[in-house]
């Protein structure tokens, strides 16, 4: 409840004490003095949390005066309450701690802006606080949060948290990056013996050994396997293009607290970090690929198949029910989320057109799947379908509606949502479901590894084999402007040029082969 200001006033008290440093009160003889004692002030506080009474009180003043302005002082923080109790009891707490420890009276004004925001009104905000505060304001996408929620649970919180907002520097944050460099030199060490414990744990003696070999064999082998089991698991470094990310969020929070006015310097635009490029795409050549079996390593993070091994991939996938799924994405760029989420009414078959409007996406809680709009204006677009396209959803087309009548002559569920690609019961696909039976599908056809999302990069090879340049990749990947295009595929279409130019020239038969180091030089 607001305090009245009758609760309080400014009167004299008398500040002498005796041999044992107590306060003399009516024992004092100079108490009938008229101007014997210092200015002291009074002011009724609300409640506590226990609805205990308090007050302010202040005395040691030289002159009335002075007592009167702090006493307004404190009477103006309180009225910033009005008739909101907790934000009464906030600055009730507030004024009896700079009571407590005979602290300044903070400017009203100040107060104002930090209650307003939510945070504490001490002064002794911490990152970590500011952080939790942050982060329950922000109205953005569940997928942006969910990295939000990322980077602040796994790497801000854990390395700045105690710090105090207001006192927070360059060298802190300096220092979180710093331990994230040191942790990924131990996980990428890890790992590497990881795989080296792995390579000791498979039978590497050709031929078929004797009884007692076998026996030893086998103890060897179990011998290893139980130390890989010891082993920690693969674990995934925190990358270039990460840390920057993790940097951004930091950016945006501190910015957030400086347009507030809880801060004035913003550390995370003065840390020094590598480069965050994202990775270039590279083509699995049969160079890439060999090697690749021998170490299982991949040559960079982002893999693009050969137009063969797309079509290797989709013959896998001919009879799967998702199969449809993956020639567009193949075809035509769709992303994971932009496939699940597609609607039939943005499907227009006789014109050749597709309309993307939604998308369905993993969740803040990291599984469950949401329904959102595309995150840029450019990603919501209608594209162009080609025949074989067309030709794809109209089979799958026909295949749903089998399933749903089969389910209905059945007695059993069928959920209308409306989306071209559904469960069995005509329900959502769960976006990392499709993933886990991509990778299936692509293992099992014996094909080096490649994510879902890469896929998406592979129709760029397609469209750009079919004739198609940087604008048609653009327009078609609805990549925001043709310098993304442009620096994303740069490195990766000349590979494809000569993958095409090697496969032209082997079309045309010869009867002269041509001429080797080795082979005689014709004579005169």
């Amino acid at each position: 409840m607001p305090t009245s200001r009758r609760g309080g006033g400014v009167s004299k008290r008398c500040e002498c004490r005796g041999a044992d440093g107590k306060l003399l009160g009516n024992a004092c003889a100079q108490l009938a003095k008229k101007n014997h004692g210092a200015p002291y002030i009074r002011q009724e506080l609300p409640t506590d949390e226990n609805g205990q009474r308090r007050q302010f009180r202040r005395t040691g003043y030289a002159k009335v005066t002075d007592a009167q302005t702090d006493l307004d002082r404190v009477r103006a923080i309180l009225d910033l309450a009005g008739d909101d109790e907790d934000a009464g009891r906030r600055v009730g707490d507030l004024l009896q701690s700079v009571m407590n420890k005979r602290a300044a009276i903070p400017d009203a004004v100040e107060v104002k802006r930090k209650l307003g925001v939510g945070v504490p009104l001490d002064g002794a905000m911490t990152v970590g606080d500011w952080l939790d505060t942050w982060r329950a304001s922000k109205k953005t996408r569940d997928t942006t949060n969910a990295g939000y929620d990322s980077h602040i649970r796994v790497h801000l919180k854990p390395h700045l948290a105690h710090h105090r907002l207001d006192r927070l520097g360059v060298a802190p944050v300096q220092v979180m990056f710093d331990a994230i460099d040191e942790q990924n030199e131990t996980i990428a060490a890890e790992n590497t013996a990881r795989r080296e414990q792995e390579a000791r744990c498979k039978r590497s003696r050709p031929g078929v050994p004797r009884a007692f070999e076998r026996q030893q064999i086998a103890e060897r082998i179990a011998e290893e396997k139980a130390k890989l089991a010891r082993m920690k698991p693969y674990r995934r470094i925190t990358g270039p293009a990460t840390k920057q990310r993790i940097r951004s969020t930091l950016r945006a929070a501190l910015n957030a607290a400086i347009a507030r006015q809880l801060i004035t310097f913003n550390a995370a635009e003065h840390v020094e970090l590598a480069s965050g490029r994202r990775p270039k795409p590279m083509l699995w050549t049969a160079a890439h690929v060999a090697r690749w079996r021998e170490t299982g390593e991949k040559p960079s993070a982002v893999m693009v198949w050969t137009p063969v091994q797309i079509g290797a991939f989709l013959d896998a996938a001919q009879d799967n029910r998702l199969y449809a799924f993956f020639h567009l994405i193949a075809f035509r760029g769709l992303r994971r989320g932009e496939g699940v989420g597609q609607d039939w009414t943005g499907v227009d078959l006789e014109g050749g057109l597709l309309t993307i409007a939604h998308e369905i996406v993993v969740g803040a809680d990291g599984w469950t799947p949401v329904e959102t709009i595309p995150k840029t204006d450019g990603s919501a677009a209608t594209i162009a379908l080609d025949s074989a396209t067309v030709e794809v959803l109209r089979e799958h087309q026909a295949q749903q509606k089998a399933e749903r009548d089969a389910r209905l002559i059945a007695g059993k569920l069928w959920q209308d949502t409306g989306k071209v690609f559904v469960e069995e019961d005509g329900s959502w696909l769960h976006p990392d479901l499709v993933s886990k039976e991509f990778r299936r599908i692509y293992e099992s056809a014996g094909l080096p590894p490649i994510n879902l999302r890469d896929l998406r990069h592979c129709a760029a090879t397609l469209i750009h084999a079919g004739g198609g340049d940087l604008h048609a990749i653009k327009e078609t990947l609805r990549h925001s402007t043709i310098v993304l295009a442009s620096d994303t595929y740069t490195s990766l279409l000349p590979e494809v040029d000569r993958e095409i130019a090697e496969k032209a020239a082997a079309v045309v038969p010869r009867a002269r082969k041509p001429a080797t180091a080795d082979a005689p030089k014709a004579a005169g």
